[in-house]
């Protein structure tokens, strides 16, 4: 990117760098969960709208936004997510979420108010014409549930005429000042199953006339793992991990109904296809000796994060414009799930990590409720997604020259 682009980009967020922290402070203060987002949207929408993007709103939740030519020329997408998760703030800070048992807990509110400041560095370029191409935002609704709102916006079209997509995602293991990159998969598939037993229930002191629900409960949670570690490749990372088991209300009562509940977290994408069919055929295995039934409820949930080599690329150089080679640091493939995966199965793109974490400073995690950010990821947050969207503009511009 020439240094004069790079330069403006910097000047105009932090021209808006009070504003920012002051619109981030407002979104953790007033968070909203999965498909309830209006507040959210509507404050966003104003604010880009004022910046001159052309201004779509979805249903129900979330908006899209447009700069540059209306048709033709290569376009970009940048994707931040804006809902809450239903964690109880206990940050203790002065904008303490004021929603009782919702809390931004996942840092989503950082990546909302970086890609408003991109879109204000943006804005400016259009003004200037620097910004040779479409720019596309997506503040997208529901990223905290599966299957997630990606799907609902690629479904509903606001992924078409885009050539590569990028996105953002906090991380508290990395310090404020350094972005996290990693080329291939970044994150896994995550998937939720349910599996309700039922039996005919009894006496304690005579399991064998009933169906022992509840050991065969106790074998579907430590024997499903089991089975899956010797009928998938090893080297495919399925992790099963249960978050419900809940059966019985007396210690000599034999209970008819059981739960058992969590999440099945995949780092191959090709192995994360049949995994459903695998888990269900063994948990029917498992129960079958104890004179027991289960129904599996299996949610397939988001397919991993996998970085586009050459979107990767441009993602870096936007860092080194942006912050120096000292900037970068590789990050490794998370088992969290993402559903920024399911744009990548349309389009080539890449997510970055946004290190929050003050130097020397405590360690936090997210979906807790104490996370606490260092602010100045925002600024820096909205200078690498506004030089990504720029260098990869040009990039798409001149592979179509060539072509």
């Amino acid at each position: 990117m020439p240094d004069h682009l790079s330069s403006l980009i910097a000047d105009v967020v932090a021209k808006y760098a009070g504003e920012l922290v002051d619109l981030r402070r407002d979104l953790h203060a007033h968070p909203e969960l999965s498909w309830a987002e209006a507040r959210t949207t509507d404050l966003v929408a104003q604010r880009v709208e004022a910046a001159g993007w052309r201004v779509t709103l979805p249903s129900p939740t979330g908006v899209v936004a447009e700069i540059g030519p209306a048709e033709g020329g290569p376009g970009i997408a940048l994707r931040a997510d804006i809902d809450a998760l239903p964690v109880q703030d206990v940050s203790g800070v002065p904008w303490q979420s004021t929603v009782p048992g919702v809390a931004h807990a996942c840092g989503h509110d950082v990546h909302t108010t970086s890609l408003v400041g991109a879109a204000l560095a943006l804005g400016e370029l259009h003004e200037r014409g620097e910004l040779p191409g479409r720019v596309r935002l997506l503040f997208q609704p529901a990223e905290e549930v599966m299957p997630g709102g990606a799907r609902q916006l690629v479904a509903d079209g606001h992924l078409d005429g885009i050539d590569r997509i990028f996105a953002l995602h906090c991380d508290p293991n990395v310090d404020v000042g350094r972005i996290g990159l990693r080329s291939g998969a970044l994150t896994s598939a995550a998937d939720k199953i349910e599996v309700h037993l039922e039996g005919t229930g009894g006496h304690t002191s005579r399991p064998h006339l009933t169906g022992d629900l509840t050991f065969a409960l106790a074998k579907v949670t430590s024997e499903l793992p089991a089975v899956l570690s010797r009928r998938m490749d090893p080297r495919a990372g399925v992790s099963v991990v249960w978050g419900v088991v809940r059966a019985g209300s007396a210690p000599n009562v034999i209970p008819d109904r059981g739960l058992v509940a969590g999440t099945v977290r995949i780092l191959d994408a090709v192995a994360w296809a049949g995994c459903e069919a695998i888990i269900r055929e063994a948990i029917h295995d498992i129960v079958r000796p104890y004179g027991v039934t289960a129904t599996v409820n299996y949610l397939q949930g988001v397919p991993p994060v996998v970085n586009d080599a050459g979107s990767n690329a441009i993602l870096a150089a936007a860092v080194r414009d942006a912050l120096g080679t000292a900037g970068q640091t590789a990050v490794p493939q998370s088992l969290g799930g993402e559903d920024f995966g399911w744009y990548l199965e349309h389009v080539p793109g890449a997510m970055f990590r946004l290190g929050t974490r003050t130097p020397g400073g405590a360690t936090y995690d997210l979906h807790q409720g104490n996370l606490q950010v260092d602010e100045r990821a925002i600024g820096i947050g909205a200078r690498v997604l506004a030089g990504t969207a720029l260098g990869s503009v040009v990039s798409s511009g001149s592979a179509s020259s060539s072509s």
